[in-house]
């Protein structure tokens, strides 16, 4: 049986747009209070307008040692809480390693690993004081699958698989779930950078996913009994060979 949101104090980082937004929307529709975390104060406070008032913005900057430092703070001082944390954000690169700018992969790798392993570190304490909590963060099928064409993302991916797999094993005995969603290619920001003709030939072909879709898998791992814990969750489009 399906357990509830009702109650329930959720963060979801990189919230202002694409799965994250969409993952937040979803933890508030199914009764959660939700923390969007960005450092796109714009669009962070536009999101949380869309979402409604189970929704507030926390206004961080994941690079920032010192800004990562003030997010649980925040979050309590709003909502008293914290039983769910999604570290959700994270930046694309793909292409010829020989061919590649190395100052990019650093931001990227910084963003995708350190980042979020930070933050997820930032929260850990709570949930365990309170020997409850739920840890999902959106991975990538490169994460468990080596793409050839993104070697960088694909080596960021394969670091948060190793993580989630020894924390989970790590936090399990405090009453906390560590899981992993694992989308193939979703239409977002990330992939703004394909060629117009690709992107519109892998829509019409079914070989992208939408972020809702993944939304829905996310609050799939979020309300199974909580002595189920769904560790790793691929989703891919009906087309994807992978």
């Amino acid at each position: 049986m399906a357990i509830t949101l009702e109650g329930k104090v959720a963060a979801v980082t990189g919230a202002a747009s694409g799965i994250g937004f969409e993952c937040a929307r979803a933890m508030a529709a199914a009764g959660a209070r939700v923390a969007l975390v960005d450092r796109a104060k714009e669009a962070l406070d536009k999101a949380c307008a869309d979402i409604g008032p189970a929704a507030f913005p926390v206004l961080i900057d994941l690079t920032d040692p010192r800004s990562v430092a003030t997010m649980l703070p925040q979050i309590i001082a709003t909502a008293g809480h914290l039983d769910i944390f999604h570290a959700n954000a994270g930046a694309y690169v793909g292409g010829e390693v020989a061919k590649g700018d190395p100052d990019v992969w650093d931001r990227v790798l910084n963003l995708n690993v350190n980042a979020a392993f930070r933050s997820i570190h930032a929260v850990l304490p709570h949930m365990i004081e309170r020997k409850t909590g739920d840890v999902i963060v959106t991975s990538s099928v490169a994460g468990v699958v080596p793409v050839v064409w993104e070697p960088i993302y694909t080596a960021s991916k394969h670091a948060i698989q190793a993580f989630v797999h020894t924390v989970r094993r790590q936090v399990a005995p405090h009453g906390l779930r560590v899981g992993a969603v694992q989308p193939g290619p979703v239409v977002t920001a990330l992939i703004s950078d394909w060629p117009k003709d690709k992107l519109e030939a892998e829509l019409a072909a079914g070989g992208l996913i939408q972020p809702v879709e993944v939304a829905e898998a996310v609050l799939f791992m979020l309300t199974r009994p909580r002595n189920v814990t769904i560790r790793d969750l691929v989703i891919l489009p009906q087309s994807n060979d992978l």
